[in-house]
């Protein structure tokens, strides 16, 4: 099987990673993938907003399988033009990743699926913003309800803050995938909780829980961020919440949407809030999320290739049951100097090879690119994402930040507390 992977992230690697590990994977190549993408995958200098460029590729390639890792190639329409040209793909339709690319919208199909959520306002002026904040009161939940990159999503004790956020997010301008609109949102207590599901449309395959870190500083202080670092198992998670889950908001939102005839096939994320009122969904994804993919594949004992060529197929029904293995994943995030308000690039990485030397952890890259000199550079604000499993959350923590130990990365920056309530608990 030749597969064809699209996207350039730490997500991407590691799905590339998992498939080039898969032996029905013939051929790997990625578009337009990154300095570490490129020692397990052929890279391709395509634009991956661009269906055309992404279709005609697949069909030169003779791939039988096109995976669409991030969001924004999905809500561009890059896998309604790759199935056009007749090549199988992993991912949903443009109509279908609205779910993702509009929180509007996914309100929308929750209350038509009976799928339990916060309460919500959508507003377009800077008057309805503020009727709605009063009428939830603190903490604040500000949402952008188009694409944000992870980072769209305020919350806030301060109402100025608050506002700040709102009528930037109702500003339309070239470039922005913003639609002049605010989601406004109570607040959810009690821990998150990612979950996502592999579906074809029909059929609702689940995957194992992970939960990530938003916040860029340990205690999760400082500001949003597109995911920190992430972990799994959780061990703290009360028993039946995959099945819970499965029955209450994955099954009814794909069924949903099938209703409405906007079938979702590909990657279901759900974000979920644990609340003293029962499981609530904070959002949907219309993908893998960036960190907890590299930790939830890294446990993933069933070959990849099959199960995304199944939804991709409509023939997940017929997948025997997925296996896991039962050690834990850790991700640590190396970001660079700046992020996530003005993350600083170009500066060399160091140490790669010593992180992975003894065999216990493995580095994923994020934003990076090939030096003149062969050198790797970074070229983003999450730049790594070092991996590590064990036996449990402890060991497969202190292996993962002794890789990290060995990076050198100008400027640098990681979170120290990945994991470690979880793990001291």
């Amino acid at each position: 099987m030749k597969v064809l992977v699209i996207g350039g992230g730490a997500r991407e690697h590691a799905l590339c990673r998992s498939l080039s590990q898969d032996p029905a994977v013939t051929e790997l190549h990625c578009a337009p993938g990154n300095a570490g993408i490129a020692q397990v995958a052929t890279v391709h200098p395509v634009d991956q907003l661009d269906g055309a460029q992404v279709a005609d590729l697949a069909v030169r390639l003779g791939a039988a399988l096109v995976v669409v890792g991030p969001e924004a190639p999905l809500v561009a329409g890059v896998a309604d033009a790759v199935r056009a040209a007749g090549v199988p793909v992993f991912g949903p339709s443009a109509a279908a990743a609205q779910l993702e690319g509009s929180k509007a919208f996914a309100k929308d199909v929750m209350a038509g699926a009976g799928v339990p959520t916060a309460r919500s306002y959508v507003c377009t002026t800077a008057e309805e913003a503020a009727e709605a904040l009063d009428a939830f009161g603190a903490p604040y939940v500000v949402k952008d309800d188009g694409l944000a990159a992870g980072k769209g999503v305020v919350v806030t004790s301060d109402r100025a803050e608050a506002l700040a956020h709102a009528a930037s997010c109702m500003v339309e301008s070239p470039g922005r995938q913003g639609r002049g609109s605010v989601v406004i949102e109570e607040y959810l207590d009690g821990p998150e909780v990612s979950l996502f599901a592999i579906t074809d449309g029909t059929t609702v395959v689940p995957l194992q829980p992970a939960q990530d870190f938003k916040r860029a500083l340990d205690g999760d202080e400082g500001p949003n961020t597109g995911g920190m670092g992430a972990y799994s198992p959780l061990p703290w998670a009360p028993a039946g919440l995959v099945e819970e889950v499965l029955e209450t908001v994955l099954q009814p939102t794909v069924d949903e949407l099938r209703r409405r005839g906007t079938e979702f096939s590909g990657l279901l994320y759900a974000g979920l809030a644990l609340t003293s009122r029962g499981t609530r969904v904070i959002e949907f994804n219309a993908r893998f999320g960036d960190p907890e993919t590299q930790v939830v594949l890294a446990r993933l004992r069933t070959p990849l290739a099959a199960v995304l060529l199944a939804a991709g197929t409509g023939t997940l029904d017929q997948l025997e049951p997925l296996r896991w293995d039962e050690d834990a994943a850790v991700t640590v995030v190396v970001a660079s100097e700046g992020y996530p308000a003005a993350p600083r690039t170009g500066d060399p990485i160091e140490g790669l090879a010593e992180a992975e030397a003894d065999g216990t952890a493995f580095v994923l890259h994020a934003g990076t690119r090939s030096g003149a000199d062969g050198a790797v550079l970074s070229a983003g604000g999450r730049v790594l994402s070092v991996t590590a499993t064990g036996a449990d959350l402890g060991e497969a923590r202190d292996r993962a930040y002794a890789a990290v130990d060995r990076i050198t990365l100008k400027g640098g920056q990681h979170r120290t507390d990945i994991a470690l309530k979880a793990a001291t608990a």
